[in-house]
């Protein structure tokens, strides 16, 4: 049976696939503010198609796919753009390439173990014909939050470094107490040592907050593929055959499990 997949709530996620390789080529080009904006559209139009699906209930089985897959391709490609530019640790993009890689894999077969025949080419590609539904585990969806916080942080470091230091104030602008004498006003030395203590402390201050979310989405990431491994429901493979279907469950799930420890042991 095939599906009406032509609706506004997958138009916004195709449309978040075609965005995804354009931010990648405005962060490696350092249009940093560019590639803010169309990654806050992209999180926008994240919240939003889903909300209209369930509103008008719009759901279908390609958007159950493509939502998740348009998600992955456009944090892939941050990532890693990031990460060549330097904004993202090495073994931490290993691990999120890692555990999207897995995924990808373990799509790759849940939707060829579960098609029905004839498995031809074309029907493979054919969205419209559901065969197996993907449910995002709950570690899975904070993983996925604290992966747009941590890259949204990234992309506006270098707009908050590119601002001019904000000035201190000058007291002999200010009208002092009749009782007191006046301050003199700041030597040029004075205001370079204000400026360089502040511009000191938010650098600090900036990094232990950098730090502590890539520890956090690391531990996010690991837990999170490894919960695909293990959870059955995190997949549901559609059809009557429910032996059939305990089995390509549990080989998934191995895919999954063989693959990514793989990855982690290489991070």
């Amino acid at each position: 049976k095939h599906e009406q997949i032509w609706n506004i709530p997958n138009i916004l996620t195709f449309s978040r696939l075609i965005a995804a390789p354009v931010v990648g080529y405005l962060v490696l080009h350092d249009q940093h503010a560019w590639a803010l904006g169309l990654f806050a559209y992209a999180g926008i139009t994240d919240l939003l198609d889903g909300w209209i699906a369930r509103r008008w209930k719009l759901q279908t089985v390609v958007g159950s796919v493509v939502d998740p897959m348009a998600d992955k391709l456009l944090m892939a490609i941050l990532v890693g753009s990031l990460a060549a530019k330097g904004a993202l640790p090495a073994p931490l993009a290993i691990i999120i390439f890692g555990r999207d890689a897995s995924l990808a894999i373990a799509a790759i077969y849940y939707r060829y173990a579960s098609l029905p025949s004839p498995k031809t080419l074309a029907r493979y590609w054919d969205f419209s014909l559901p065969s197996a539904e993907v449910h995002p585990t709950t570690v899975s969806k904070w993983n996925t939050f604290l992966q747009l916080v941590l890259i949204g942080f990234t992309l506006l470091l270098p707009i908050l470094d590119a601002l001019p230091p904000p000035e201190p104030s000058d007291p002999a602008t200010t009208k002092p107490p009749t009782e007191e004498p006046a301050p003199r006003p700041p030597t040029a030395a004075h205001v370079s040592d204000v400026t360089s203590a502040t511009g000191a402390a938010w650098h600090r201050n900036r990094d232990t907050a950098v730090l502590s979310l890539q520890v956090l989405v690391g531990a996010t990431t690991l837990w999170s593929g490894f919960s695909y491994a293990f959870l059955r429901n995190a997949v549901t493979i559609l059809g009557d055959n429910e032996a059939l279907k305990k089995k390509q469950g549990v080989r998934g799930r191995m895919v999954i499990l063989v693959s990514f420890a793989a990855v982690c042991a290489a991070a």
